[in-house]
């Protein structure tokens, strides 16, 4: 096979997975809070100096030492949009939206046994009875519990009203007193691009001892005397669908131009075949 078609092959493998990320993007437009992804791509074309010292790695080479070559390209990597979308008043007191860019809400969700906690911007909550009927928990729309400064925001049923202040506070009224039962802990995502997407219009932190990272450098608190979010509102999906579509158009016509490379190599390997 030529190395022009071996380019090809590579290319169109990393394309299928870009028409994968933009097909997922168009098809959570209507999602609430869902952020965008974006893929970026690195040509493999490249010239790398890389400081080889070993005598063994001089032996079998194609290049001069240090140097390496590759052929396509590849998805360089994949980055979450985390910019406000449009917010839209639900007059429901349980829907939030965050107001700042890279805030998040936190939540514990439970795989196989282990709790672990996950970051979403979708501010749609609900409130699940515990412990008998006796106390009720704020909730995500799959049951996963809204994480407060001191874990999982509980506190007792049977109150007449319920409300969220813009710092998060949780207020409820029962008869003629306001009490204060919770507070949503939002925090920030200083370096959103290490978020992991896990699916459930959430997202998680990869292994961060592996990055050389602290969990602190990744998440830090926000300010809780600022506004935060608004109440009886939703935040909208921030995909521009019109850019999706272009980008769908592009990445199909070079997966289309890639696909002919192959097919015209074929042909031409053929022709020189018949001349032997």
């Amino acid at each position: 096979m030529s190395r022009s078609m071996i380019q090809a092959a590579v290319t169109m493998n990393q394309l299928q997975s870009k028409l994968d990320l933009i097909g997922n993007n168009m098809a959570n437009s209507q999602t609430t809070g869902y952020k965008n992804r974006q893929a970026d791509f690195a040509s493999l074309l490249f010239q790398q100096i890389d400081n080889m010292s070993g005598p063994e790695n001089a032996q079998g080479r194609l290049t001069p030492d240090g140097v390496r070559i590759g052929s396509g390209a590849r998805l360089g990597s994949t980055n979450i949009d985390l910019s406000p979308g449009t917010i839209k008043d639900t007059s429901r007191v349980l829907d939030t939206a965050l107001l700042g860019d890279n805030h998040l809400y936190q939540v514990e969700v439970t795989e196989n046994g282990v709790a672990q906690t996950r970051y979403t911007r979708d501010g749609a909550f609900y409130l699940s009875p515990v412990n008998n009927n006796q106390d009720v928990m704020l909730t995500t729309k799959d049951g996963n519990p809204v994480m407060g400064a001191d874990g999982p925001i509980l506190f007792a049923a049977g109150f007449d009203e319920i409300n969220i202040q813009p710092s998060g506070q949780i207020e409820v009224r029962r008869g003629n007193v306001t009490e204060a039962v919770g507070n949503i802990e939002v925090v920030e995502a200083v370096r959103p691009r290490i978020l992991e997407a896990a699916g459930q219009n959430e997202f998680r932190l990869p292994d961060l001892a592996a990055l050389g990272f602290d969990v602190n450098e990744i998440i830090q608190a926000t300010n809780p005397n600022e506004s935060l979010l608004k109440s009886s509102a939703l935040e909208n999906s921030n995909v521009d669908i019109s850019k999706q579509m272009t980008d769908l158009i592009t990445a199909q016509r070079s997966y289309q131009f890639n696909s002919r490379t192959i097919s015209m190599g074929d042909q031409m390997q053929g022709l020189i075949n018949q001349l032997r």
